[in-house]
């Protein structure tokens, strides 16, 4: 990788404005492709002008006046042989309004927009020129940059570069076979400098082929990676696990229900991991109420059958209190002793879990992000099982795999199995690309008895109704959930919020006894509230977005959820996942804001009311906030997409997961050059 500071034109204080973008080498400012282009090859007469297009006008200042009321703004007009033109600038330098004088011609380019005197822009782009300087021959790109950096400076330094020896092929010709994509050195020339022939409409929407090829190339880089990942990780050691003799059998005899054809799937396909003398990395994926936590204890009996230990961690103390009970009631007459560990808990019943986890005693550690602090020591972890597992950071994860690490001879080390489990399913598109490095199950089937959860979308005009309805299930039995997404007031977003809620649920409803729980209550009394809902001692309960997962009350039919237009799509078939879990008829409703409504807003409301299939919900979540979001891949660890786009190019994802395979066991040179060239700026950290 050549450094930008070695080449003639590129000075300390560019480099160091260039380094704030991550680019540092010439192949990384190759790779810094223009957000969008601007069409300045041709002038526009000012009376052929159209309303909200961009456009290029060229014409000689008649007016120059700053005003100061209402407020302060520099007003230029431009005339032309065919009209006059109005530029208004609301933030301006005064190098500006002497660059713009009476007399001076300048070329503007900027969105035509209505306005008091007729036809304006507001803060075009604007140039001085004289009557022969020739317009531009090429679509002007414009890049991402930051403060301190121009576009001038960006599209200068990648002139410098753009014929430089970099431009060269990492991948041989087969790959790109019957693919009529154009090369690498074209496809970059043309996306920096695209002619005034180049159809803006593809360049805008990338799928031009030069695009296309560069969208291959980052998938396949891709894909490269990831399989890389997955490769080292076969060669790693871990415990090879017989499937269990007794204590499976023994656990399942005793459940009042039989496993889902889906869910003996799974377990098959992890019993069969578990034998094998590398680390499982396996993504158990299934929607709200598909019975995960079920699988995951008979993976985990296979385990501690042969004398390893266990782990498992969720993000919340709801949810693993939510674990630890559920097991606790499988395992405990098995004989087996269960640890419950969190950041909460008292000295005295925390060093009592450390001594237990420890000495072997307990062959399953419960708990929150607290399991893999640095005094918690494990006698012999073989399996750790992450739920939620977007929610936790990629280090935190690494940290509790790292548990389990240690000796079995002087010359080799194994580490511990790992099971990850997310109740969002996942695009089959994300999987095969943020997901290439492991291996994925699914359990695609709900239990026999679940009755699906009715959704109704309510608007908040209608509150009488839905609080009278609320009333009339608990006086019948049931419990009821009104979900709120703030705890306290915000003039920004003037929401209802949950204290507010829970004082006037208190006041219309005396005879009901009414719970509250939300993120900032101490863990003691979440769970305190959380456990007399559990018992029905509580039948209304008024909760924020922190009862997202795990909470399982199965008396609980009905929940409504206010504001459901501010919260995404995963969030409310989360939320929506609280109810349903008995055999009684369950409701949600979603209560709208009909002028707060946005129109992602109207598109979310719109999903989660016509489907109840996660991966349906799942797939249209991608299409309207896209991976990154998605995945939350600030905490994932993987490099992300900056060209492709899963929908838009499917079809070349499954193309570059095929050529991977073939160009990491005949090419290995190629496929180091290719990811050298398109991973160098991304830190990479294995997936875990």
């Amino acid at each position: 990788m050549r450094p930008l500071s070695d080449i003639k034109g590129f000075t300390p204080a560019l480099c160091s404005q260039l380094d704030k973008l991550g680019i540092r080498s010439v192949e990384a400012l190759l790779l810094h492709l223009p957000l969008r282009y601007l069409d300045e090859t041709r002038i526009t007469a000012i009376r052929d002008l159209r309303l909200g297009e961009q456009s290029q006008i060229e014409g000689v200042v008649v007016h120059n006046e700053v005003s100061y009321k209402p407020r302060k703004m520099l007003n230029v007009r431009v005339q032309d042989d065919t009209g006059v033109l109005n530029l208004r600038f609301l933030h301006f330098y005064p190098s500006q309004v002497s660059a713009m004088q009476t007399g001076q011609r300048l070329r503007v380019f900027g969105e035509v927009r209505p306005g008091f005197f007729g036809y304006e822009m507001v803060h075009p782009t604007q140039r001085k020129v004289n009557e022969d300087t020739p317009v531009n021959n090429a679509l002007t790109p414009v890049y991402p940059t930051t403060a301190g950096l121009s576009q001038s400076a960006i599209r200068k330094a990648v002139k410098l570069v753009l014929h430089s020896e970099h431009l060269y092929e990492t991948l041989p010709d087969w790959v790109y076979q019957a693919m009529q994509l154009p090369d690498f050195a074209c496809s970059l020339r043309l996306l920096h400098q695209p002619g005034p022939e180049t159809a803006l409409n593809t360049l805008e929407d990338r799928t031009h082929p030069a695009w296309q090829r560069l969208a291959y190339d980052e998938l396949l880089a891709q894909q490269l990676s990831m399989r890389q990942h997955y490769a080292r990780r076969k060669q790693s050691q871990a415990p090879a696990i017989p499937g269990s003799q007794h204590l499976v059998a023994r656990l399942l005899a005793s459940l009042p229900f039989a496993l889902t054809a889906a869910q003996q799937n799974v377990v098959h396909e992890i019993q069969q991991d578990l034998a094998r003398p590398h680390p499982m990395q396996r993504l158990l994926q299934g929607d709200v109420g598909s019975g995960k936590t079920i699988v995951a204890c008979v993976a985990a009996l296979q385990l501690m059958e042969h004398g390893w230990q266990v782990a498992m961690m969720a993000p919340t103390e709801i949810l693993a209190e939510q674990h630890y009970k559920k097991l606790c009631s499988w395992l405990q007459p098995l004989g087996i002793t269960v640890a419950w560990l969190t950041g909460s808990q008292p000295k005295k019943e925390r060093e009592q879990s450390l001594s237990l986890i420890a000495n072997g005693s307990a062959m399953l550690a419960v708990g929150t992000h607290a399991l893999f602090q640095d005094d918690v020591q494990f006698k012999q972890l073989g399996l750790a099982i992450v739920d939620e597992q977007h929610r936790f950071g990629v280090g935190q994860r690494l940290a509790l795999r790292k548990k389990g690490t240690g000796k079995k001879d002087t010359v080799s080390s194994w580490e511990p199995h790992q099971l990850m489990m997310s109740a969002t399913p996942i695009p089959r598109t994300l999987s095969m690309s943020y997901y290439a490095d492991l291996d994925v199950s699914v359990i695609d089937e709900l239990p026999p008895g679940r009755t699906p959860v009715i959704t109704k979308l309510v608007a908040d005009d209608r509150r009488d109704e839905i609080l009278q309805r609320v009333h009339d299930a608990c006086a019948q039995g049931h419990q009821a959930y009104w979900v709120c997404p703030l705890i306290e007031e915000s003039e920004a977003l003037q929401l209802q919020t949950a204290n507010d809620t829970y004082a006037y649920m208190q006041q219309a409803f005396p005879e009901l006894r009414v719970g509250l729980v939300h993120g900032r209550m101490k863990p003691a009394e979440k769970q305190s509230v959380m456990q007399a809902f559990a018992a029905n001692e509580i039948h209304l309960l008024v909760a924020t977005t922190v009862i997202e997962v795990g909470v399982d009350v199965p008396n609980a039919s009905l929940m409504v959820i206010e504001h459901a237009e501010r919260m995404g799509l995963s969030q409310l078939h989360q939320l929506r996942g609280r109810v349903g879990r008995g055999a009684a008829k369950s409701t949600c409703i979603l209560l709208y804001s009909k002028q707060q409504c946005s129109q992602i807003g109207r598109q979310r409301l719109k999903v989660i009311f016509e489907s109840n299939d996660g991966f349906q919900i799942a797939q249209a979540d991608l299409h309207i906030r896209g991976p990154g979001e998605l995945l939350g891949t600030r905490q994932s660890g993987v490099p992300m997409l900056k060209i492709a786009d899963l929908e838009r190019d499917a079809d070349l994802l499954q193309i570059a997961k095929t050529k991977a395979d073939q160009l990491l066991q005949r090419d290995p040179a190629a496929v180091a050059a290719h990811l050298q060239r398109w991973l160098s700026q991304a830190e990479e950290w294995v997936k875990v």
